[in-house]
């Protein structure tokens, strides 16, 4: 067991200093790009300023004979573009897969010092991370990386969700989780065939009426109890919560919803598939115009967070003064990526 004064040392001589806080980010979609379609690349530069997270894709969805062109677009595309406030991230092969060092060792050794995220899918266990910690390391002292790149793990398979607790806290290196429902679906054996949301015949009925009249039956959520577990390890660790993907790109009433949820259960963010997402995802990771000038009447009514107030005929006290703490904290880092919102907010 590592011991607790080294936590937050560099992993390898020249690699640079972990963060103990992570950095100030704006992050309610995580955008994500194919790198090796050319057509999506020439479009990348109006896309930046659209997203808050722009993820170059190298694993699912990128066909095995694509590989390596889809590395190769992403280290384009990092080296042609400013991007500002908006985040750039990517998404890795897995650690068994035959593709993973070359993403590693190629993505670092070129454009280390543009990337700040690294995604690493299929996580099970803190050993994942404790291996990409330390290559990440000597690869940043290898190239004078100056700042360490970040880990996001995706929850996708059982025992992943049974050791999230430890895989939030294996390292400073730790961005955040995301939920991989359609590989945790197969992984727990789930019989479902959808990406994220619900499914029809996953519910609770009605009791039988005395009448006889028929009974309603209402669809639950298949996520809650993992996205649940999920943001309390994350929380409870400092690292960032994300609901992940909705699959079906034209449903968006219910990717709203999904996203929706997630959002109020804690989740900062969620993936972005298609363009048509984008804004589902910015508006509902937004936290709302009127709730947040409510909250910060309520900052504003007990500025030390001590006490009860008053406020049109409801009582607030300390535990209302966090809540909405958490609502107006929230809405100055989207302020400082949304100028127009924060106008809204009064910033």
């Amino acid at each position: 067991m590592k011991l607790p004064s080294n936590f937050y040392k560099p992993l390898a001589i020249g690699a640079p200093e972990p963060y103990r806080e992570l950095p100030v980010a704006t992050e309610r979609m995580i955008h994500f790009f194919p790198g090796h379609n050319e057509k999506v690349r020439a479009k990348i530069g109006e896309t930046i300023p659209l997203v808050d997270v722009l993820l170059g894709n190298l694993e699912d969805a990128i066909p095995a004979d694509a590989k390596e062109a889809a590395r190769r677009g992403f280290i384009e595309v990092a080296k042609s573009h400013d991007f500002g406030s908006t985040g750039l991230w990517t998404r890795i092969n897995p650690l068994n897969s035959p593709w993973v060092l070359d993403d590693i060792t190629e993505i670092v050794g070129e454009v280390g010092d543009k990337v700040d995220v690294i995604m690493l899918p299929k996580v099970e266990g803190p050993w994942d991370i404790h291996y990409l910690d330390q290559l990440l390391a000597q690869l940043e002292a290898r190239h004078n990386v100056k700042k360490p790149i970040l880990i996001h793990a995706i929850l996708e398979t059982a025992q992943g969700v049974k050791n999230v607790d430890e895989i939030a806290a294996a390292s400073p290196r730790m961005h955040g989780m995301s939920l991989g429902p359609a590989d945790l679906a197969a992984s727990r054996g789930m019989k479902t065939t959808r990406v994220g949301g619900g499914h029809p015949f996953y519910g609770v009925l009605e009791d039988p009426k005395e009448d006889g009249s028929t009974r309603t039956f209402v669809q639950q959520d298949l996520w809650h109890y993992t996205v649940a577990k999920m943001v309390d390890a994350c929380l409870s660790n400092g690292i960032r919560p994300f609901y992940g993907p909705f699959g079906d790109i034209q449903d968006l009433a219910a990717c709203e919803v999904q996203f929706r949820n997630a959002f109020l259960m804690g989740c900062v963010g969620a993936w972005s598939l298609h363009p048509n997402q984008i804004a589902v995802a910015k508006r509902v990771f937004s936290p709302d115009v009127k709730e947040v000038l409510f909250a910060k009447r309520i900052l504003e009514a007990m500025p030390d967070g001590r006490g009860v107030a008053m406020i049109d005929g409801k009582m607030q006290d300390d535990a209302t003064w966090k809540q909405a703490k958490v609502i107006v904290d929230l809405a100055r880092k989207v302020a400082l990526k949304d100028p127009e919102l924060g106008q809204a907010y009064g910033f």
